[in-house]
């Protein structure tokens, strides 16, 4: 089979991070997208430090033109996008009583404009090809809510019917379109909550642990494998048994 190419978006930190890698382990060319290059840098690294291919790229999320840029240009000098994951996102929290519409806007903007804008930039070469795999990473509060947070719950669960309507859409050409919903995971969003608040999340979590990016990218590299083949419109949950 010859070697697939990955687009991953949010890539140089966290979960994306951790997926970038897991992907290239499993001999896929990964194009490394997020606005921070010089933590891109540092992945693609990693990767190459590895014996694999790494394509470095800057992507803003919340501008449609960016996004454009980024795939078009990790297409041209890097090959067809056959794996797109759509893990970047941003949170702007604060209760609805008084969230500012900038903060509704700029989360709904990158975190599910932005993935679907970038799912229109693959498509066209993943239905030529007969062959593809989208992947959108959306949240535990996507299921459960969040207060707080409704326009970080708002993107995540938006996220999930987008997978679901696209799923059947482009289901013959053989393309997959799936979610997958981390709960509590040990990265640089969680790592600024209090102690108590922590201590309070884990309570709530059968494994009594938090996840780590790998076990996000674990199930990531799953779905975008040829075993996974037969898995489409489905949300796999990550979380510890935090929701069920």
């Amino acid at each position: 089979m010859s070697t697939k190419t990955a687009f991953v978006t949010g890539a140089s930190r966290g979960i994306g991070r951790a997926c970038a890698l897991a992907l290239a382990q499993a001999g896929v060319r990964v194009a490394v997208a997020a606005r921070d290059l010089t933590r891109l840098e540092e992945t693609a690294t990693e990767i190459r430090t590895a014996g694999g291919e790494a394509y470095v790229v800057a992507v803003d999320m919340s501008s449609a033109e960016s996004i454009k840029g980024a795939v078009a240009a990790a297409s041209k000098d890097f090959g067809r996008i056959d794996i797109l994951v759509n893990n970047a996102a941003i949170t702007r929290d604060g209760l609805a009583l008084r969230m500012k519409k900038d903060d509704w806007d700029a989360v709904l903007a990158a975190n599910l404009t932005g993935a679907f804008i970038a799912i229109q930039q693959v498509l066209q070469g993943m239905m030529k090809e007969r062959w593809g795999r989208i992947i959108n990473i959306s949240s535990v509060v996507a299921e459960a809510g969040n207060p707080g947070q409704a326009n970080y719950v708002a993107s995540k669960a938006g996220l999930i019917g987008l997978t679901k309507s696209l799923a059947q859409e482009i289901a013959s050409r053989n393309i997959t379109v799936n979610a997958v919903a981390p709960g509590f995971i040990d990265t640089d969003m969680t790592a600024s909550l209090s102690q108590e608040l922590k201590d309070n999340m884990l309570g709530h979590i059968p494994l009594k642990r938090f996840g780590k990016p790998d076990d996000v990218a674990a199930a990531v590299r799953f779905l975008a494998s040829e075993e996974a083949g037969y898995i489409t419109g489905h949300v796999l949950n990550v979380n510890g048994g935090m929701y069920m």
